[in-house]
């Protein structure tokens, strides 16, 4: 069983930056595509990124691209998502979650709250 806890969110003024992180406790995911999805309140839960092993690099979708970073510290078994110049439309809750055959797998966490202001 692997939990997964984000954190790091917060208020942030347009243009800022923010890091997230997600902590998985009860087992390893380096044999995991680690992905990180956002929601907005009465919205469907859009996908933000995912970090593939195979190549040990991200891959993002083209709202964040070049503005936020995926990457991992196996040693403390934790995913980071780095955002940058941030906008007011990147305002959701953010949650992150393991990537098998390129879907979610597994149990969603909390999620973290980012709010940024225009």
């Amino acid at each position: 069983q692997v939990q997964l806890v984000e954190s790091g969110g917060g208020l942030v003024q347009a243009g800022g930056s923010l890091k997230l992180s997600c902590a998985a406790s009860g087992r390893t995911f380096s044999g995991y595509n680690m992905a990180w999805y956002r929601q907005v309140p009465g919205k469907e839960r859009e996908w933000v990124g995912t970090f593939t092993r195979t190549f040990d690099g991200a891959l993002y979708a083209d709202s964040v691209k070049g503005r936020f970073t995926i990457f991992r510290d196996k040693a403390k078994n934790t995913v980071y998502l780095q955002m940058n110049s941030l906008k007011s439309e990147d305002t959701a809750i953010y949650y992150c979650i393991r990537h098998v055959g390129g879907k979610p797998f597994g149990d969603w966490g909390q999620g973290t709250q980012v709010t940024v202001s225009s």
